[in-house]
């Protein structure tokens, strides 16, 4: 057989086996790297989406949690991992589109070493403060800062948090400075703000929720650009006289770059099916989360333009990390 004609028919012959491939996948359990300790935001939306897609596909998902780094550690190690479609990660605003920005040396590069293939959901951050501190509205706060520039302190889960950046990006859009408070995670931030310690504190809404409706804490405004279901009459950052204000941590589903775009597809299709029912969207909405859904397309979209969104965030508040 000629050298030209050799060629054609191996070719065609890769191209069949790799489709027969991803038909054939998955033969064994698929692994979802999940970059934070068990039971928090991101391990919820990760179990609770697999297991709705497990059940109406019969696959397998096991949850490896990889926490170390604010996510890095296990955004790494899934980044490289073989691009088999049989490791996946779960990844969020802080990993893919702040870490780029806020550590000096990242491991991995969100946009070549990673393939999008779902945003799943985007969960709002909530402003509060203690129901015995003079501030009943967002306006009082903000008047108070400006009256005592400095002095007001505002309190957040860490440094490069998506809490720590979405006030600093308020801070800016009102005009006014406080005294940064960062804790090493939300249980002190969250006593401290009840017991009057500090003046101000961000974090998200499943965090807060039970505190808020106890009475323990007032919430003084939500940063999605919509009112959150569970926090009705808390007005949103947007409505409060900051027009265009808006932001969420979002979550989705990556896997190593270079994994075929047949299993790419088949893993969008049933976890966008799954974000359809009303079961999983109401699961995910006691937790504070909004189901997304969507093309690989347009989640890659999104992180290409968070990066420098947020990238401006970090540089402006002067924070980095190591």
């Amino acid at each position: 057989m000629p050298f030209l004609q050799r060629t054609t028919a191996m070719l065609a012959f890769a191209a069949l086996a790799g489709s027969a491939s991803a038909q054939a996948w998955p033969t064994k359990p698929i692994r979802i790297v999940v970059p934070f300790p068990p039971g928090g935001g991101t391990d919820i939306i990760a179990r609770e989406t697999s297991q709705h897609v497990a059940k109406a596909t019969g696959w397998t998902f096991v949850i490896d949690n990889r926490p170390g780094a604010g996510g890095n550690l296990g955004v790494d190690a899934a980044a490289k991992s073989a691009a088999d479609g049989y490791t996946l990660v779960l990844g969020q605003t802080s990993n893919l589109a702040i870490n780029p920005t806020l550590y000096a040396k990242l491991p991995y590069d969100p946009q070549k070493d990673l393939a999008p293939i779902v945003l799943l959901a985007n969960a709002p951050l909530v402003l509060v403060t203690g129901v015995n501190t003079p501030y009943k509205t967002l306006a009082d706060a903000v008047q108070a800062a400006k009256a005592k520039p400095g002095q007001v302190n505002f309190a957040s889960p860490g440094n490069g948090t998506v809490a720590h950046l979405t006030s600093e990006m308020f801070q800016k859009a009102a005009g006014v400075k406080t005294q940064h408070v960062p804790y090493k995670g939300a249980s002190q931030a969250m006593t401290d703000v009840v017991s009057g310690t500090v003046d101000l504190y961000m974090s998200s809404v499943p965090t807060l929720l039970g505190q808020i409706k106890q009475g323990k804490l007032r919430a003084l405004a939500v940063t999605s650009a919509r009112r959150v279901d569970d926090l009705p009459d808390v007005p949103t950052i947007n409505e409060s006289g900051y027009k265009g204000f808006d932001a969420v941590t979002w979550f989705g589903l990556l896997a190593p770059a270079g994994t075929p775009k047949d299993v790419i597809a088949k893993v969008n299709a049933e976890f966008n099916k799954a974000l359809r029912q009303a079961e999983l969207s109401k699961r995910l909405g006691d937790e504070g989360a909004d189901t997304a859904g969507g093309t690989p397309e347009e989640f890659a979209a999104l992180i290409r333009s968070d990066i420098p969104r947020w990238g401006k965030v970090v540089k402006d508040s002067g924070t980095k990390l190591d």
